[in-house]
């Protein structure tokens, strides 16, 4: 029987990439989206339009409601977007309260539901400096409490626990991936800033790969 997984799907670029990847697997994928207030909602409008055309089974769950109890990051606020490096101590402003926590418990009910036997997230090693539930730690204990919360067991995997962007980025280019078809900055202008935290990571990764990123930037990148 073919395995079956809930990717949850941002539309940015690493979940992208990690859609594609469960695709050429050959698995049987649910992809699962949440609007949670960020002001970066148009990376929503790019995960809509790629599951169409791959005709894939999508949701897209708003959960702006829980606002209060996932306040204070820059991220879902007027707050302005800190510049810079992943690694620099400014970047804590876009932590969102528990949402990784929040959300892969929301698509373990959906993996349930769709019977599926895992839920996929994009979390990888880029990440740990700044995102507590993007650590292995994190995953590990999620993975263990999600296997026994129904009687239904559901995985939890972050399967680019060990890569940096860099490599996913040359995953889904060995793919054949369009990454104009994705969203990163964190902020929702009409062109990518180039300076927040997580555009400055993603030019990391072209230039690491000697492709130029075809998404649109206010800065010359």
């Amino acid at each position: 029987m073919t395995k079956t997984v809930v990717v949850i799907y941002s539309g940015g670029m690493d979940s992208f990439t990690l859609l594609h990847r469960a695709l050429a697997q050959g698995l049987n994928v649910h992809a699962l989206s949440f609007d949670y207030g960020q002001r970066h909602v148009r990376e929503l409008d790019c995960a809509r339009t790629v599951c169409q055309s791959l005709s894939i089974p999508h949701k897209v769950i708003d959960i702006r409601s829980l606002s209060a109890v996932m306040a204070g990051s820059a991220l879902t606020s007027e707050a302005e977007v800190p510049e810079g490096h992943y690694e620099e101590d400014s970047m804590k402003a876009t932590v969102v309260p528990n949402r990784n926590m929040i959300l892969l418990s929301l698509a373990t009910g959906y993996a349930v539901t769709a019977e599926a036997d895992a839920v996929w997230y994009g979390a990888h090693g880029g990440d740990h400096a700044i995102y507590p539930d993007c650590r292995p730690d994190f995953v590990e204990k999620m993975d263990a409490v999600c296997r026994v919360a129904n009687y239904q067991p559901v995985a939890i995997e972050a399967p680019f626990m060990g890569s940096d962007k860099g490599a996913i980025l040359a995953e889904g280019l060995r793919l054949g991936l369009d990454y104009s078809q994705s969203w990163t900055c964190y902020n929702g202008r009409a062109r990518a800033c180039g300076r927040c935290g997580s555009c400055v990571e993603r030019l990391e990764a072209f230039e690491a790969n000697g492709v130029k990123d075809p998404l649109p930037y206010e800065v010359d990148a």
